[in-house]
């Protein structure tokens, strides 16, 4: 999805029926005199919005899926979830306006198509066009590309019936790891579901519920207004306003999901590029609040550590001592291979994935380099250019 991070098309109001059914919906033509042309609204077939007054079956499922141009990947994601132990009671996809045969894949294999007139712009925004389709109590929002655990779901909903929590989350692990930037990402994901986010959620703060893999309720999401689109990090966005709101977020675990991870540099730097840039308009969309969510507070002054200070340090101080003092000043950038290792192991000990993960290991300091240096470019775009990020691209 490459496109200007605006909301095009205010929200349609056109059909109340309470039943949805594997369909598409498709822009409605009509003739020239005065009327909306092919592609300017869309119209429902047999799927549409809840009626008004619509009561949910307590524990319901609608499992939605923003889509653009994913017809590689959209059926081995529908697939997983009908392999589901416990199945959802609705699939919706939405269409975003794709240039090939999503919604028709997507479509003949079970889910509910839902398609707006026009892109819309970003992920978050085509998140709320499908939100307004929504009939059931919980919404599990999941990536194109994206496939879970055949228990995924099942481990993952118990967390919600607790009311503290507006949201819980699951692991996350590269569905293919070949390439050394998918070798990269597979150990920071170990790294960080096996030592940083256990820590995180034993105090209820996530710093983010993954955007590719998170449950909340419905009635929530419609009352703040859904996805935020201020940001390119709608997922972070979303939790810390969640947490704003004085919900907790749990992280489960043992549900696993598997996106597929960008496998090229161009791919990699622009999602690093729009997650560096998220954080960014985060804090300064949150940094007020922040101040009254202590364990949030303290993670969030960690992460800004990392991505300004520790980032210098690697691009300056490190190669300038290498070279005026001595060359070992370059053992440096090991110097916490053993407090990454011991986790990264672990996790993949866990899994039968040893080898996978030691070999690995070297990749991770090269995506580890590469992050700093975007993490320093969008610092410097968002505070000192004062030129945000507005554009949503797509990271495979």
């Amino acid at each position: 999805m490459s496109a200007v991070l605006t909301d095009p098309v205010a929200r349609d109001a056109t059909t109340n029926a309470s039943s949805l059914s594997p369909t598409t919906l498709q822009p409605q033509a009509t003739t020239a005199q005065g009327s909306t042309a092919l592609a300017e609204r869309p119209y429902v077939e047999s799927a549409s919005r809840p009626a008004p007054g619509h009561q949910p079956r307590k524990g319901s499922l609608t499992v939605l899926i923003p889509a653009y141009n994913e017809a590689e990947n959209i059926a081995e994601t529908i697939q997983s979830l009908h392999a589901q132990t416990i199945k959802p009671d609705h699939i919706i996809v939405v269409d975003d306006c794709s240039k090939d045969n999503t919604g028709e894949i997507a479509r003949a294999h079970g889910a509910t198509v839902v398609r707006p007139s026009k892109n819309r712009g970003c992920k978050a925004s085509a998140l709320n066009y499908g939100l307004d389709f929504v009939p059931d109590e919980l919404c599990l929002a999941i990536d194109a590309d994206t496939t879970l655990a055949p228990d995924a779901i099942e481990k993952l909903l118990p967390a919600m019936s607790d009311e503290r929590f507006g949201a819980a989350c699951g692991f996350v692990l590269p569905r293919r790891v070949q390439t050394m930037w998918e070798r990269g990402r597979y150990v920071e994901y170990l790294y960080a579901f096996e030592f940083y986010k256990p820590i995180q959620d034993y105090y209820g703060r996530p710093m983010i519920a993954s955007g590719c893999f998170s449950v909340y309720r419905t009635a929530d999401l419609r009352r703040i207004g859904g996805w935020p689109t201020r940001t390119v990090g709608e997922d972070m966005d979303l939790t810390w306003t969640l947490y704003n709101d004085g919900y907790k977020v749990r992280y489960v675990p043992e549900a696993i999901c598997y996106p597929i991870e960008p496998p090229t540099f161009a791919f990699m730097q622009k999602q690093l590029m729009r997650w560096s840039s998220g954080f960014w308009q985060c804090v300064k969309v949150h940094w007020k609040d922040l101040l009254n969510v202590p364990y949030l507070r303290m993670i969030v002054a960690v992460a800004l550590w990392d991505a300004v200070f520790a980032a210098t340090i690697y691009f300056t101080l490190l190669p300038l001592l290498a070279i005026f003092v001595h060359p070992l000043f370059l053992l440096g950038y090991l110097m916490d291979l053993p407090s990454i290792a011991g986790p990264v192991l672990y996790g993949a000990y866990k899994r039968g994935e040893t080898l996978k993960a030691l070999s690995s290991i070297p990749a991770f300091y090269v995506l580890r380099f590469v992050n700093f240096y975007y993490s320093l470019k969008t610092f410097y775009m968002e505070f000192i250019a004062r030129k945000p990020l507005r554009t949503f691209e797509k990271g495979h």
